[in-house]
């Protein structure tokens, strides 16, 4: 890295240069156009020009990182992250079922990966895209302005009313869930605000008996974690540290396995113990934060710890009632897999299958058993849970779509409920995403599928908005065979109140969520096609129009509605994390949070990859 005095030269360099070159009169011409460069050089280029990222730190024996392609501020716009620690350390607890540390980090250098993101040698940022970037910026200015206003350091501002929320421990969760996106954003002033305040958090300092693990994972970890990637900040993963340190408690239970909550009371005791019916993505989605903590400290118990669940999960794979997949609840007490009919992608097991491909990515192919189990997932998906929507003939031919709904197991066959999430929209990520990295075309052109898919059902609605749950009138037979209209199938099963193909809105809310905007960025990263950037631009402008309050911009109870909506005064720290950030990179240079050099988390905090 070149600090700004080492760019060009310095001003008195220059003023030395001169000096000496005037030395010789003899040269006197030159040195007078040689001076008029300089002084143009020193005027257009300032000191605080802005530089290349810097690799963060790295401990001793690390594999070497991806370099990233991000600016960030000048010398001038830094200011001093200061960290300060808990009032609690959850180190000086004794661990009450110990277990010596048998998985390590695997060794030896990270192996080739496929490109996952396309060839834009060529890419030109043309001022129609610059403008949709300057845009997205400017919601998310105003939200955040509004959040440092009137909710600052709480977890959440309530957009109608003005008020502050605790949702997530009062630990400050949009604070911390929004440090990449500042920086990414480039939004200096604000990111140093809020790091040196993230810095400072006491975890101790909380009303709550109780942190979900899920949660005050992927938010607060995997923020700080990223934000530390981007910007090298020590005292963030100092703080992200003690925070993996009091989430580790979690695993303290008689089989390693963690349970929904760590209860801190339960944990200083020694008496928790996993839960017996417990959404499966909760403990099986806390891989890649805990991953990226051991990569970052060299502390292996993190690791240890998620790969004991990584390893009941490639154990039991086939011993649920529809083999290759894991059901939406789990006994994690008992280890079994077997007392659940119902399987989704969807709300309760979504993040499980998200962190195959994506661990498979972080730890540079080193682990093949996160290849097996994605592929094996995979294949049951296309298998039983895929679908098309019927649709007339001139919307069928304008729209090659799909969907991923849920499948129950009976005793003598597999139904599929073409049933719609919002949080099934990441599907088409997934899907692009194992493609590039285990080279299986099919795949990618699924996941575009998907993405597109969700797009479509945005458009669907009066606000341009998709609703939270649907369902639709899927074709019959397989997903990819021909799908003829049938009217009278319709007029039995569909709507008349809904575009055609679609059966019901079951939840008719919004939240801002991210997952359809994160697949059509993901697939436009991966493809190249820039009819997905318009279709996120339409996305973008319906979900402003119809979210926007005097604040900020609002959770909406109806999509349905035609006029105004109603707002539900909740603005989840995930529209800054997530939402706004993914619209963000896709109307902005494709260098900026390039795919082969990051993956991110399921709360769209990106983590540096190795390379090889």
């Amino acid at each position: 890295m070149n600090s700004s005095a080492d760019n060009s030269f310095s001003f008195f360099s220059r003023i030395r240069l001169f000096r000496r070159t005037m030395a010789s009169s003899r040269h006197l011409r030159l040195v007078a156009g040689v001076a008029c460069v300089l002084l143009v050089l020193f005027l257009v280029r300032p000191f605080d020009s802005p530089e290349i990222l810097p690799t963060a730190p790295r401990p001793h024996g690390s594999p070497p990182l991806a370099e990233p392609v991000l600016l960030q501020p000048s010398p001038s716009s830094r200011r001093k992250v200061t960290f300060k620690p808990s009032s609690f350390d959850w180190t000086k607890v004794e661990q009450h079922f110990p277990v010596e540390l048998k998985h390590k980090l695997p060794t030896g250098a990270p192996k080739p990966q496929k490109p996952v993101q396309h060839d834009f040698s060529h890419y030109v940022h043309d001022p129609v895209t610059r403008n949709r970037q300057k845009a997205v910026r400017a919601v998310f200015e105003r939200s955040w302005n509004s959040y440092k206003e009137h909710a600052w350091l709480r977890d959440e501002l309530a957009p109608v009313s003005g008020k502050g929320k605790t949702t997530f421990g009062g630990w400050g969760a949009t604070l911390v869930d929004a440090l990449d996106t500042l920086w990414i954003m480039e939004l200096w002033d604000d990111f140093y605000l809020a790091a040196n305040a993230a810095a400072q958090l006491d975890w101790q300092n909380t009303t709550e008996t109780a942190a979900n693990m899920f949660e005050t994972t992927i938010r607060h970890l995997g923020g700080l974690l990223s934000a530390y990637d981007l910007s090298g900040e020590q005292a963030l993963l100092d703080k992200a540290t003690e925070l993996g340190n009091m989430l580790y408690m979690g695993f303290d239970t008689p089989n390693r396995m963690p349970g929904f909550w760590l209860n801190f009371e339960d944990a200083k005791r020694g008496v928790q113990v996993a839960g017996t019916n417990d959404p499966s993505a909760s403990p099986c989605s806390l891989s890649l934060e805990f991953t990226r903590l051991t990569q970052l400290t060299g502390d292996q118990r993190y690791f240890d710890a998620i790969t004991r669940i990584t390893e009941f999960l490639e154990r039991t794979q086939n011993e649920s009632k529809l083999p290759g997949m894991w059901p939406k609840l789990i006994n994690f007490r008992e280890e079994r897999v077997d007392g659940e009919s119902g399987f989704t992608l969807g709300a309760l097991a979504d993040s499980l299958y998200e962190y195959l491909p994506k661990m498979h990515a972080l730890l540079g192919g080193l682990s093949p058993q996160y290849e097996k189990m994605h592929r094996a997932a995979m294949d049951v998906v296309t298998k039983h849970m895929l679908f098309r929507p019927m649709l007339p003939v001139e919307e069928a031919s304008k729209h090659d779509i799909l969907f991923v709904g849920d499948a129950f197991a009976k005793s003598d066959r597999i139904d599929r409920v073409a049933e719609g999430q919002h949080l099934t929209c990441f599907t088409g990520g997934m899907f692009g995403l194992g493609g590039k990295l285990f080279d299986i075309d099919e795949h990618v052109a699924i996941g575009e599928r998907l993405a597109r898919g969700c797009g479509w059902a945005y458009d669907a609605f009066p606000t341009g908005v998709m609703p939270e749950i649907f369902n639709m009138v899927p074709c019959g037979g397989s997903w990819d065979a021909p799908c003829p209209w049938n009217e009278e199938r319709w007029k039995a099963e569909g709507s008349k109140n809904l575009k055609k193909g679609f059966a019901s809105a079951r939840d008719t809310r919004y939240i801002l969520r991210p997952e359809a905007i994160e697949s059509i960025f993901l697939l436009y990263r991966m493809t190249g096609k820039e009819d997905l950037r318009d279709l996120a631009w339409q996305m973008f402008e319906s979900i402003v129009n119809a979210t926007e309050t005097e604040l900020a911009y609002s959770a909406i109870s109806d999509v349905t509605v035609k006029g105004p909506t109603t707002k539900m005064d909740s603005m989840e720290s995930f529209w800054l994390a997530e939402t706004l950030k993914y619209f963000y990179l896709i109307f902005s240079p494709p260098s900026i949070i390039n795919l082969d050099e990051y993956v991110f988390n399921t709360e769209a905090h990106p983590f540096l990859r190795p390379k090889p």
